[in-house]
């Protein structure tokens, strides 16, 4: 110890050597690696929804609600029996309420940084997408959790997938793998945007449009020749139709190629885009 005499007393300071055997008693711990940070921030996601069990709602109701409403709304107009209906409705049911709920990634984005946990993040020694991945990480689960949902009230009403197990799994998977990508267009508006309102707006703004102005409902080859179209050229047809194929056991190699590949550049692009902004924030 060493001492300094001040007009009140003596104060006494611990030496450098001391501090640091008291701070450092041991060697500093390893820097996370990007995967294990990003699982970390994953798990964050996946306790905020254990604590706000309300947050399951659009992805267990909605679904329910959505797949009951329309078959029963539109089978026996469209198709003649409810349960034939089914058979082409719901891998695009499937598609449009999982697509739908990307938009909550870009949210729960614009929430964080109003709230100042953002600003926590980016002081800490992580690799620095860590929590934007996480936030994707963590929605993986409510988009498997919705699919599963409308997969067995299907089951339940008489869908009967002709593609089997292995189909309605690799159309499950191409569904969840498509709106991980597409969720990086939502984190980016979550950064750019300045509400959470606004957010939400832009976003149903798009995807309203592209789900009910797709294939999911009916054959584009019933519609007037502009829309039919407009339709085809639609990301979320060529989706629809992928997923549809799969699950009835057909192919359709040039629609899955093109998911693959639209997914691709939604990651590339936007992933980008939403990196650069948060680095800026």
């Amino acid at each position: 110890m060493s001492s300094t005499a001040t007009e009140t007393g003596t104060t006494f300071a611990p030496a450098a050597d001391t501090l640091g055997a008291v701070l450092m008693p041991g060697a500093r711990p390893p820097r996370p690696s990007a995967w294990s940070a990003s699982v970390t921030f994953g798990w964050r996601a996946m306790l905020k929804i254990k604590h706000v069990p309300d947050q399951l709602f659009d992805v267990t109701a909605f679904p329910i609600m959505m797949t009951l409403m329309f078959t029963y709304l539109f089978g026996g107009a469209l198709a003649g029996s409810t349960t034939e209906y089914l058979q082409f409705l719901l891998p695009g049911i499937m598609v449009m309420s999982v697509v739908q709920i990307t938009m909550y990634t870009g949210v729960a984005v614009k929430t964080d940084i109003e709230k100042g946990v953002f600003d926590r993040f980016r002081t800490l020694p992580i690799w620095r997408p860590a929590p934007m991945v996480g936030y994707l990480l963590g929605d993986l689960f409510r988009y498997a959790m919705a699919s599963v949902v409308i997969l067995i009230v299907g089951l339940v009403l008489g869908f009967r997938p002709g593609g089997g197990p292995v189909g309605v799994l690799a159309g499950m998977a191409l569904l969840v793998g498509f709106s991980f990508a597409l969720s990086w267009v939502w984190t980016m508006f979550g950064l750019l945007l300045r509400s959470e309102k606004s957010v939400m707006g832009i976003s149903m703004l798009v995807l309203f449009p592209l789900t009910f102005l797709s294939s999911v409902f009916v054959d584009p080859r019933t519609m007037p020749g502009w829309l039919e179209a407009f339709v085809n050229v639609n990301p979320i047809t060529q989706l629809v139709d992928a997923v549809r194929a799969l699950m009835a056991g057909t192919t359709a190699t040039g629609e899955i190629a093109w998911v693959l590949a639209s997914g691709a550049v939604f990651i590339v692009v936007f992933g980008t885009l939403t990196m650069r902004l948060y680095n800026r924030k």
